[in-house]
């Protein structure tokens, strides 16, 4: 009997999507090719989630329902008070997320990210950490944003804030339409170092001189696999175990910044990057409705 060939995890799926998808700028030469960074974006980038100021920008422009945009505003709130990721809302989202842009060009989508850039999420970065993604491209490095965050707002992101490029997540589309799906599902959690490891190949980098910084526990696989961890205005549960394996720990909330080591200068030795907000399940406005 022919032996069927075995489906790749989803998460798998959508760590080579993300990868595939990620474009890296070469306009001039890195003086530190095998060491770069890795950064987070909901609350490590920007507060709060980015696909949610997405989302109000959609609204804004009657892409869907009110009643939608209050969902978004609940998870929102559940996550701020809980602080952590709920393994039942991913899969919720892993189904729902993106359905609103079904039918939409990717052009128009990209256009809009642009313009709800410029209105919602460019006050929302944190200085702090755009400070350290400055001081690995001043030193030298490639940045990517890894996010669950569309990858098409990701890119806008990564673009604005002068970074080397993203991995996020892949939305299918067919003749520059999307279609609704995902490539694969969310690149979030054990889908999110695997886009790296990828990533790391195909561009030739050191995973023990590279850094990332997360907000949330939910990405301890990725902090995990570089060599220079950090935490960034982390959820009580990573501030622990930051605290617990003596990884720095940046907290920008409240004005206070942690004493750090300064980043290693091009040639140094070390190099010193949370995705859909849970419960997100936002659906296309269906006509008439």
């Amino acid at each position: 009997m022919r032996r069927q060939p075995v489906r790749p995890p989803d998460g798998m799926i959508a760590a080579r999507a993300a990868a595939a998808a990620a474009n890296v700028g070469r306009l001039s030469p890195v003086p530190d090719p095998a060491a770069g960074a890795f950064f987070d974006v909901d609350n490590t980038i920007m507060r709060g989630a980015s696909i949610y100021h997405f989302a109000r920008g959609l609204a804004a422009r009657k892409m869907f329902t009110s009643m939608d945009l209050a969902k978004m505003t609940w998870a929102q709130l559940f996550l701020r008070v809980r602080g952590t990721e709920n393994a039942g809302h991913m899969a919720t989202a892993r189904e729902t997320a993106l359905a609103f842009v079904a039918g939409h060009k990717v052009t128009d989508i990209v256009g809009l990210c642009e313009e709800i850039y410029d209105e919602t999420m460019a006050d929302r970065i944190w200085e702090g950490t755009r400070e350290l993604a400055q001081g690995h491209l001043d030193a030298g490095q490639r940045v990517w944003l890894v996010t669950a965050t569309p990858m098409e707002l990701a890119e806008i992101l990564a673009r604005r804030l002068g970074l080397t490029g993203a991995l996020g997540t892949v939305a299918e589309s067919i003749d520059g339409v999307y279609t609704g799906r995902l490539v694969g599902g969310l690149l979030h959690g054990p889908a999110k170092p695997a886009a790296i490891a990828l990533l790391a190949t195909r561009e030739g980098l050191d995973l023990a001189r590279c850094a990332a910084y997360s907000d949330s526990v939910n990405d301890l696989p990725m902090l995990e696999l570089v060599g220079h961890p950090h935490a960034v205005n982390p959820d009580g549960e990573l501030r622990a175990e930051a605290r617990r394996r003596d990884w720095p720990v940046h907290d920008f909330r409240t004005g206070r910044r942690v004493a750090m080591i300064a980043l290693p200068a091009a040639g140094a030795a070390g190099a010193v990057a949370g995705g859909l907000a849970a419960g997100v399940a936002v659906r296309k406005r269906r006509a008439g409705a």
